[in-house]
């Protein structure tokens, strides 16, 4: 809260607040994302190996995987609306002195 704030204070309007909020919001979420499928596929991989002798063929859907990350995106700017409004609509004396 402070620091949005502060960003106001020295000049960032309130759609620049907002955009600001929501590009985190999806950055996080993408990052996650990644980061998830990553370790997913490296997990599924290890199990994978001992289970090969018994016929368990391990598939790698490609497209699957962009549609989460894409739906991650999605959901990254929906979970930020709400927050992107309230930072915008803060009084910059009242976030300054929070604390």
């Amino acid at each position: 809260t402070r620091e949005l704030g502060m960003l106001r204070a020295v000049g960032m309007s309130r759609r620049q607040v907002k955009r600001m909020v929501r590009y985190e919001a999806v950055i996080t979420a993408v990052i996650g994302a990644v980061s998830g499928l990553i370790v997913g596929v490296i997990f599924a991989f290890l199990i994978g190996i001992p289970l090969s002798g018994d016929g368990f063929n391990l598939s790698y859907p490609i497209g699957t995987l962009i549609l989460i990350l894409i739906l991650t995106a999605v959901a990254g700017v929906i979970a930020a609306i709400y927050p992107a409004r309230k930072a915008a609509k803060l009084d910059v004396l009242e976030a300054v002195s929070y604390e």
